[in-house]
């Protein structure tokens, strides 16, 4: 496995509604992708994601599926998918898809069979309960579990045609399928050998550590001040999750070559990481986890923390020294479900945005594990400047807003304030291609407005100038091909007490290389002896820096033979 090709491959997410629209409609679609390619070829990325392209209702942006093969006509149709990929795979990339298989949308034909009746068929097919004993069907408090939705609210719904409740972790719209039933499990497989016999090159899996549950449904922990429990200790890497992933590998994944898996797996753990990624254990290939993407929030929701350097460089540490002998990273700063990253862990003022995006971009890429690049990261896209709640389309800032408004008291600017530098529309707006109206995203209105800095962040203008965020990201990109410390050398954390310096070394054979990046506003001395006379492999900013001492927001890379 130390060959295997993701090991040096970048993946870039497309969050097709978002990225770009051929016909004005104000929606991307999948010809607005095919005519991007050459974008991302330059780029020089190896896979490209695609968040979900099926038929949906679209409560949750195409995360709510209504079947599972075929192509959302607000995209296009499945013509056009095989099109598109037949385009990325003549430049030389591959297309993965988004596996959204812990829920469905409502409007599936499989759950509109599943509420039609009690005796129905497909009844099992999701998770149905009863009342609480002794209480009235529907009334308050009556839902089989105490659980919250992510969304907001109870993760309940009631059903007045069959007086029973379903389950939905999400939206309400998005009944949580029961994998206990192997019927289920087989027409997931069935639906994923489909996509695979088609051309795609993989999947992405959505919340793939929620499809086992603890089957008694037990109630969860109350907070002080939360309407609803955290019943996530039920369903988080539940007992039978390693059997159905390898159940899955057996199913559909054996034999077949030039694959890439990765498991989406909230509050996954670094043990748990190991034994989902080992590839003896045929699982997946790498997972998702959320360690530090979380490190900015504490207890209180609804309070903004300030990036602490060295509790994120513990994080990562961890990671990469949990995953060195088995199992393999996800490298990520962004991605459909994060604000950008410039915004939030750099500075997007107009003197150093430039500089802080390149400065995150060299210390993720160069970490150990597989990059991912969301579509505008390459461009130092930042935060959009939200106002009011009416400025949001995300159905998670809406339901938590109303919660912790109207259930919860508090008060509207305190939520705002959270949501305008967490929320996930900020990851959502359109992309930025050029300076004119509507950023080059579309000759409509688009669906989400287009950030107001498009006039000087695009990718036509970052194409033109060698200096930019984007031609930055090239370099990092062919770096990883180039240089065979960046994908498989040995990962050593120096620094760790520093708060402003985030320092480390890839070590393989004989080539050892030092990165250092400065989160900080303010010049910085690294005291790292043994690099005089190194050879700078890349910085961020025009001149190297004298004795290790790095500008505000600058990264190095040294390259030296030990």
């Amino acid at each position: 496995m130390t060959d295997s090709w993701w090991k040096k491959s970048v993946v870039y997410q497309i969050y097709p509604r978002s990225f770009a629209d051929s016909d004005g409609d104000g929606m991307g679609d999948l010809r607005g992708i095919i005519a991007h390619l050459d974008h991302l070829a330059e780029l020089g990325v190896d896979v490209l994601w695609l968040s979900p392209v099926y038929p949906s209702p679209q409560d949750d942006n195409g995360y709510d599926i209504s079947d599972y093969q075929d192509i959302e006509p607000l995209f296009g149709d499945l013509a056009t998918f095989d099109e598109l990929l037949s385009g990325a795979h003549a430049r030389g990339m591959k297309i993965i898809m988004d596996l959204v298989v812990n829920h469905s949308s409502d409007e599936h034909p499989w759950f509109v069979e599943s509420r039609s009746s009690k005796d129905s068929p497909k009844r099992d097919w999701y998770w149905w309960r009863p009342a609480r004993d002794g209480m009235q069907p529907g009334a308050p408090g009556a839902e089989p579990t105490n659980w919250g939705s992510v969304f907001g609210g109870s993760s309940w719904e009631f059903d007045e045609k069959t007086g029973e409740y379903y389950l939905h972790l999400f939206s309400r719209k998005q009944p949580d399928l029961n994998w206990e039933n192997p019927a289920v499990r087989q027409a997931v497989y069935d639906m994923m050998r489909w996509w695979l016999d088609r051309g795609v090159d993989g999947f992405r899996m959505d919340v793939i550590n929620m499809i086992s549950k603890d089957v008694s449904l037990p109630d969860g922990r109350l907070n002080a001040g939360s309407a609803y429990a955290d019943g996530s200790a039920a369903f988080i890497g539940g007992p039978r999750l390693h059997e159905f992933l390898q159940e899955m590998h057996r199913e559909v994944f054996e034999g077949r070559d030039g694959l890439l898996t990765v498991g989406e797996m909230p509050g996954v753990t670094v043990d748990e990481a190991i034994l989902h990624t080992d590839p003896d254990r045929h699982e997946v290939d790498m997972v998702f986890q959320f360690d530090h993407v979380w490190v900015d929030r504490g207890p209180d929701p609804w309070r903004l923390l300030p990036l602490q350097l060295t509790q994120l460089k513990a994080i990562l540490g961890r990671w990469q020294a949990g995953l060195a002998e088995a199992g393999w990273n996800s490298l990520y700063w962004n991605n459909h479900d994060q604000p950008r990253v410039v915004s939030r862990y750099g500075d997007d003022s107009p003197a150093h945005r430039v500089a802080s995006a390149k400065m995150l971009g060299t210390v993720l890429h160069l970490h150990r594990g597989t990059p991912y690049v969301y579509q505008g990261e390459e461009l130092g896209m930042t935060n959009y400047p939200f106002g009011g709640i009416g400025d949001f389309r995300d159905i998670e800032a809406l339901g938590q807003y109303r919660q912790a408004v109207e259930l919860e008291g508090r008060t509207p600017e305190e939520v705002l304030t959270v949501l305008r530098a967490r929320g996930r529309d900020n990851a959502r707006t359109p992309m930025q291609w050029d300076d004119s109206p509507n950023g080059g995203f579309t000759t409509g209105t688009p669906w989400l407005p287009v950030n107001p800095n498009h006039r000087e962040i695009n990718a036509k203008a970052q194409r033109a100038d060698p200096d930019s965020v984007f031609h930055y990201y090239r370099r990092l990109i062919e770096l990883r091909k180039t240089e065979p410390a960046v994908a498989g050398g040995d990962f050593t954390m120096l620094l760790p007490d520093d708060e402003r310096l985030y320092a480390f070394t890839r070590r393989l054979g004989g080539t050892e290389l030092l990165v250092i990046g400065n989160f900080s506003g303010v010049e910085a001395h690294a005291p790292i002896d043994g690099w005089d006379g190194a050879e700078l492999v890349l910085t961020n900013l025009d001149e190297a820096p004298k004795d290790l001492t790095l500008a505000p927001w600058q990264a190095v890379i040294y390259r030296r033979s030990v």
